[in-house]
């Protein structure tokens, strides 16, 4: 879990000058959103994506979320499983 302040999806923020109380390897943070092909409706639109279970709590109802969604699914994060797209080819018979 990681404290963030500001808007609401779990796995996912999106804002202007958005900054976490703890900087942790399972955040990404996306400070040029043009570069990944994010929209950027401000000059100072930057994004932070959760990695893995990891979620955004917010810090004055830290114990809530973690007790509500600790071990769910949330979407919106990047994880393996949530990125891999399985697929097979086919090929007729001669």
């Amino acid at each position: 879990m990681v404290a963030l302040h500001h808007n609401s999806p779990l796995r996912y923020k999106q804002g202007k000058n958005l900054n976490l109380d703890d900087k942790r390897d399972h955040v990404i943070q996306v400070r040029k959103p043009e570069a990944f092909g994010l929209p950027k409706p401000n000059l100072s639109t930057s994004y932070f994506f959760t990695t893995e279970d990891y979620f955004f709590a917010y810090p004055n109802n830290y114990n809530y979320y973690v007790s509500h969604y600790r071990d769910t699914f949330q979407h919106g994060g990047v994880s393996l499983e949530e990125m891999i797209i399985p697929f097979v080819v086919l090929k007729p018979k001669s």
